[in-house]
């Protein structure tokens, strides 16, 4: 949205916020097990859960254990002492250790509550992982989508009035997607975000005054119904921007609220005073009006809806349907998700946000149960997953995995974006996220990479074979650049070197960049090396590999820092992906992953990139694959055609077997690494025994993938204390198999 900053969870949410009521209250905390007995990585017989947050020392002051009194495996204890306004964070665990299901203390996600007066239950299933979410499958339309993202008044002008519309959209849809997947002169896009299209003062529209309106500047109703009907025959499906946190103050809502008309007086929030509260990046929120002080987080001009009135919330809510039901939108791509609702001092990321996000998303799936919910939280990952979890939103846009892709190709280094962009891919629910360089907030990508065609295309590369939901900037794709105010990274698309770039035949609303006579459709159009170019054979490869669009994500190391390598499988399809962000041509490189990315033997890849790129690799019984080659700035795909030695040459890895290695070293002083495998993805537990057969330590429970896994043990039980010297035994246990074996600790 416009003038957007960046913003983090302050510091201060961290601490205990100033009582705002002196009588303690009681918060009860639930979590539902049911799906972790289910999958054995629970026992109601042996196991306990307790909770572990800033109230209790992290779960060491002290251990705090919940019960399951009736037995309906929801686990459940009642805290006292707690006051209203206290924001708590907290998880979940099993047996009071740590295992990484629900992560770290301070390594997020962090569960959080802000204390009510009242009635402060909550009920959450372990992890969030309830029946059904998260596992390769629980797919949806949007996985198979590339996105562009479209400003309409920077597109096409067909009115020759300086301003992009809707038929001049229309009239463009061909370069997007032209319905025919035989061709190879469309970009190959799937799907189409368009910002603000209702009618508004301001050039970006992010503060409406029509939310059923479209913008006369764009066009007619029937003109988008017909971009609609065309979008949709070419397989495009179509979202628009939703904000549901602010109008304008020209809205009729507003001028009547500040007239103190009794219907829409509460429909916004006002002080007879200043209450002199401050924004997440040190902007006043409170504007000055005849009426009194009106709250508008981003700008006076700008009055954040107050959804504490159910008239709001019911009449947003019913827009919602309108624009599904009547005009027949695919989803929205809601703005500022993270404001929606104030709790105190507290102004972004509370519970009543959170719990209207749910109801948001309810209320949309009764309309269309196939409608798409995309948020815009720009805060770190682990603030982002409160809002994709417990039937909220149904992804939202990653930026910590865009900085880190930029990072790394300015920095030519991908080892932090290696280990990120797996972590990220292990957080969320499986493939719900949006990925992307830059978008209308940020400066433009070619400028944030230094101009540089050579980064331009492996960022391209990157972002587009990792794992998630792509959106490509309109005009990221020819190398538009543009940084400062908005306007600049907001500029006419360039579609030719003619006059004003081919983007009207009057004066264009805002200057067209200067880079457009050599960076433009017509000329890139015609030269296979172009950066449209490129993006065209990246698109095409992912919408032709249900490997990159819906696949597994398995990263691998590398022996080449600037190289960054994965690999993605799909029931029928296997690739390795290499990138390189250095501007050099590197070999020699050494790859490394484990039984369920790369299993040993011999075979021959073919890059789809570049089909006439083959090579022949062995896979060690190490699980690395040794000489490779990339070209500096290059991508390559390489698909599993032929496996020799293993397998049946069918271009996937065959599955693994249940197989529990010999530790090593064995005997061993003072730790050891134990490594197993897994032929499906299942609940697993690695548990070390004394001879008398009494548990010394979990090593490994959860729900993990399939294939190879590695743990190590330092020889100290799960209080922390070092072990006597002796025969241990460790067992795996996975489903109704039980692998064991023995190893001998000697001091």
């Amino acid at each position: 949205m416009n003038l957007r900053r960046p913003t983090i969870l302050a510091a201060a949410l961290a601490a205990t916020a100033l009582a705002t009521a002196a009588v303690a209250v009681p918060v009860t905390f639930q979590v539902r097990m049911a799906h972790q007995v289910e999958l054995g990585a629970f026992d109601p017989g042996s196991d306990f859960v307790d909770l572990a947050g800033t109230f209790n020392g992290w779960g060491t002051d002290p251990l705090t254990p919940l019960a399951d009194a009736d037995g309906d495996t929801i686990y459940e204890v009642t805290l006292d002492g707690f006051t209203a306004s206290d924001y708590l964070e907290f998880k979940f665990r099993i047996n009071g250790q740590w295992d990484g299901s629900e992560e770290f203390p301070g390594g997020g996600p962090n569960r959080s509550h802000v204390v009510q007066e009242s009635d402060n239950e909550i009920l959450v299933w372990y992890n969030d992982d309830a029946p059904g979410d998260g596992g390769p499958g629980e797919l949806h339309w949007w996985n198979d989508r590339v996105f562009y993202e479209i400003f309409v008044r920077s597109f096409k002008d067909s009115d020759g009035d300086g301003i992009g519309d809707l038929v001049g959209l229309t009239q463009q849809l061909d370069y997007l997607n032209d319905g025919d997947p035989a061709t190879d002169t469309d970009l190959g896009v799937t799907g189409i975000w368009l910002m603000p299209i209702n009618d508004s003062p301001s050039y970006h529209g992010y503060d409406a005054t029509d939310y059923r309106s479209i913008n006369p500047d764009y066009g007619t109703m029937a003109d988008f119904q017909a971009f609609l009907a065309a979008a949709h025959a070419r397989g495009i499906n179509v979202i628009v921007d939703y904000v549901m946190n602010h109008c304008s103050t020209q809205h009729p809502w507003f001028a009547d609220s500040a007239a103190n008309d009794p219907t829409y007086r509460d429909w916004f929030r006002w002080s007879p005073t200043d209450p002199g509260q401050t924004g997440p990046w040190g902007q006043d929120v409170w504007h000055w009006n005849a009426s009194g002080w009106y709250y508008g987080l981003f700008w006076g001009g700008m009055p954040d809806l107050n959804y504490e009135s159910p008239a709001v919330k019911a009449e947003m809510f019913d827009t919602a349907t309108w624009w599904l039901d009547t005009v027949g939108v695919d989803g929205f791509r809601l703005d500022a998700v993270l404001y929606i609702i104030e709790e105190g001092d507290q102004l972004q990321n509370t519970a009543g946000t959170l719990q209207f996000w749910q109801d948001f998303n309810a209320h949309v799936k009764a309309v269309n149960p196939e409608a798409l919910s995309v948020g815009e939280a720009w805060t770190a990952t682990g603030i982002v997953l409160q809002y994709v979890t417990e039937d909220r939103l149904d992804f939202c846009f990653e930026f910590d995995l865009a900085g880190a892709t930029v990072g790394a190709v300015n920095d030519a280094d991908a080892g932090y974006l290696g280990w990120r962009a797996d972590q990220i891919y292990q957080l969320y629910p499986h493939l719900q996220f949006g990925t992307f360089l830059t978008n209308h907030d940020m400066d433009r990508a070619r400028t944030v990479l230094g101009e540089d065609d050579g980064k331009a295309h492996v960022a391209a590369g990157i972002y587009l074979t990792l794992p998630g939901i792509p959106f490509v900037y309109y005009g990221e794709e020819i190398g538009m650049t543009g940084s400062g105010a908005h306007e600049n990274i907001r500029t006419p698309m360039q579609w030719t070197s003619g006059a004003d770039a081919g983007f009207t035949t009057g004066t264009p609303w805002y200057p067209v960049n200067g880079n457009y006579p050599q960076y433009n459709v017509e000329l890139e159009d015609q030269d296979p090396a172009s950066l449209l170019s490129w993006y065209r054979r990246l698109i095409a490869v992912r919408n032709q590999s249900p490997a990159l669009r819906r696949g597994t994500h398995e990263a691998l190391g590398s022996s080449a820092a600037p190289t960054l390598a994965f690999v993605r499988q799909s029931e029928n399809q296997t690739l390795l992906c290499l990138a390189n962000t250095a501007s050099q041509s590197l070999g020699g490189i050494t790859v490394t992953g484990d039984a369920s990315s790369l299993e040993p033997g011999d075979h021959t890849l073919v890059n789809l990139l570049d089909p006439g790129d083959v090579i022949e690799i062995t896979v060690t019984p190490e699980h690395e694959i040794h000489g490779l080659e990339v070209a500096g700035h290059a991508v390559a795909i390489y698909q599993f055609e032929l496996a020799t030695g293993v397998g049946d040459g069918d271009g996937v890895l065959p599955p693994v077997a249940l197989r529990l290695e010999q530790n090593v070293p064995n005997p061993f002083n003072p730790s050891t690494v134990i490594r197993f495998e897994l032929p499906a993805a299942r609940a697993a537990t690695l548990s070390v025994y004394d001879v008398t057969g009494r548990r010394v330590a979990t090593l490994v429970a959860g729900f993990l993938a399939a294939g190879g896994h590695e743990v190590s043990w330092d020889g100290r039980n799960e209080a922390g204390r070092t072990v006597a010297s002796g025969v241990y035994v460790y067992r795996l246990d996975a489903g109704d198999v039980q692998v064991s074996r023995r190893m001998l600790l000697v001091k």
